[in-house]
C-alpha cells in the first residue's frame, strides 16, 4: 500500500509543476504531431519509485488543459500515461535492474503513442500511421535522450531517497 505522506504531496506537486513549466518552455516542440515533449523524460522517475506516478500524471492533466485539441488531449494524454506507467510499474514487479527498465520503459511510451495518435486522427483528421510513426518518433528520441540524464541525476540525488526521507 502507498502512504501518501504531506512530502509525497509535496514532491509531486513540484513534479507536475516542473512537468507543465519544462513543457511550456519548449512548447513549439511540445505540441505538434511529432512531439519532442522534453519532460516526458520525467516518466522515468517511476523506475526509481512508483510514488512519483502521481506528480508525472497530475503534470500531463494540466498541461493537456492547454492544448487546442482540448478534451481528446486531455482524455487520451492522461489515459497514455497512466497505463504506460502502470504496465512498466507492473514489470518492475519482476525487473530489478534500473537501465534495463528505463529502456523498457522508452518502448512501452513509444509504442503506446497510437494512442495519442488516435486522438490527433480525432481532433485534426490526421493519418493514423504517419501520426503514429512521427508521434512515436519524438517519444522514442526524448525517453532515450532522458534515460542516461535521469540516470546520472539519480546517482547525484537518489530519486528514492528524495521521496522517501523522513
Amino acid at each position: 500500500m502507498i502512504v501518501l505522506t504531506v512530502r509525497t504531496l509535496a514532491v509531486n506537486a513540484i513534479l507536475a509543476v516542473a512537468y507543465v513549466v519544462l513543457s511550456l518552455a519548449t512548447a513549439p516542440l511540445a505540441f505538434s504531431t511529432i512531439q519532442f515533449r522534453i519532460p516526458e523524460m520525467l516518466n522515468h522517475l517511476v523506475i526509481f519509485n512508483t510514488k512519483y506516478f502521481y506528480g508525472i500524471v497530475l503534470g500531463v492533466f494540466l498541461i493537456n488543459l492547454i492544448p487546442p485539441t482540448g478534451m481528446y488531449d486531455l482524455a487520451f494524454g492522461v489515459a497514455h500515461t497512466v497505463l504506460s506507467l502502470a504496465f512498466v510499474m507492473f514489470l518492475a514487479t519482476f525487473i530489478k535492474h534500473k537501465l534495463i527498465l528505463m529502456v523498457i520503459n522508452t518502448i512501452v511510451f513509444t509504442l503506446t503513442m497510437f494512442i495519442i495518435a488516435y486522438q490527433l486522427i480525432m481532433a485534426a483528421d490526421l493519418p493514423f500511421l504517419q501520426t503514429w510513426l512521427t508521434s512515436a518518433a519524438g517519444e522514442f528520441i526524448v525517453m532515450a535522450l532522458g534515460i542516461p540524464i535521469m540516470y546520472m541525476l539519480n546517482k547525484r540525488w537518489n530519486f528514492n531517497e528524495l521521496m522517501e526521507r523522513h
